[in-house]
């Protein structure tokens, strides 16, 4: 796979992101660690990467990003945080991942922050949260890549499902054909995903499927979970980014 290292992401696909910490520990309301769904996939390089939570020393460099932070990351940040309040919201979010992406749109924008953001914070983040959400995304890209065989820039069905089959989220059909329908424009056409989208998606299956096996507690691809709790846990990634 061709490297993308002009911004500091990582040139290989790397195993399945996993929801930020303070993420799962918002809306929990059991225990349960984080496994390959179903059966167990190959991980590829480095292992599980749990963005949302610093790797390495708890100190901070007096910017607030964590020590080792690609200064094209930190450039990005900064150019955007114009009232220097050390916080940015989601058109500035959507402004500084532009540098070195396509332009999200604010719909994926308002997700991402939802994901990484304090749970008691308002729709913002700080440097941390936007080094661990910049990592996130080249993971995301690494994954991308690897499945857009033709290089068009865009994915279709079948490479959504190979992808996320990959990540150990084997989701039915019938599931597949529910999430491509959301972007379809009603010309006819296939239906293919771009990055944003294909970001959009894939933070949705595996946020639902984490908070699933918070509930299946013995691996076995069911739970009783009663209302409460399934609201608790489907709403938030409906409602949060609109």
């Amino acid at each position: 796979m061709a490297s993308n290292g002009k911004h500091g992401f990582p040139s290989y696909a790397p195993s399945a992101p996993s929801l930020p910490e303070s993420h799962r520990q918002q809306y929990s309301q059991g225990s349960g660690g984080s496994y390959g769904y179903g059966q167990q996939h190959s991980q590829g390089n480095g292992g599980s990467y749990s963005y949302g939570q610093q790797q390495g020393p708890s100190s901070y460099g007096h910017s607030g990003f964590p020590p080792g932070t690609d200064p094209a990351v930190i450039s990005s940040f900064q150019m955007v945080d114009r009232d220097r309040s050390g916080f940015i919201d989601d058109n500035e979010l959507q402004q500084a991942l532009s540098s070195g992406y396509q332009r999200f749109s604010l719909r994926t924008i308002r997700l991402l922050i939802f994901l990484f953001k304090s749970p008691n914070d308002p729709l913002r983040v700080g440097p941390k949260e936007f080094a661990a959400l910049w990592t996130c995304l080249g993971q995301w890209r690494g994954i991308f890549e690897r499945y857009d065989k033709d290089r068009s820039g865009k994915i279709d069905s079948m490479e959504l499902r190979d992808a996320l089959y990959s990540l150990g989220l084997a989701i039915p059909p019938s599931v597949l054909q529910l999430l491509i329908s959301k972007y379809d424009d009603g010309s006819g056409s296939r239906v293919e995903l771009n990055f944003d989208s294909f970001v959009e998606c894939g933070m949705i299956v595996k946020g639902l499927t984490d908070k699933f096996k918070e509930r299946d507690l013995r691996y076995t691809g069911s739970a009783t979970i009663n209302y409460d709790t399934f609201m608790s846990m489907v709403i938030p990634f409906l409602v949060s980014y609109n």
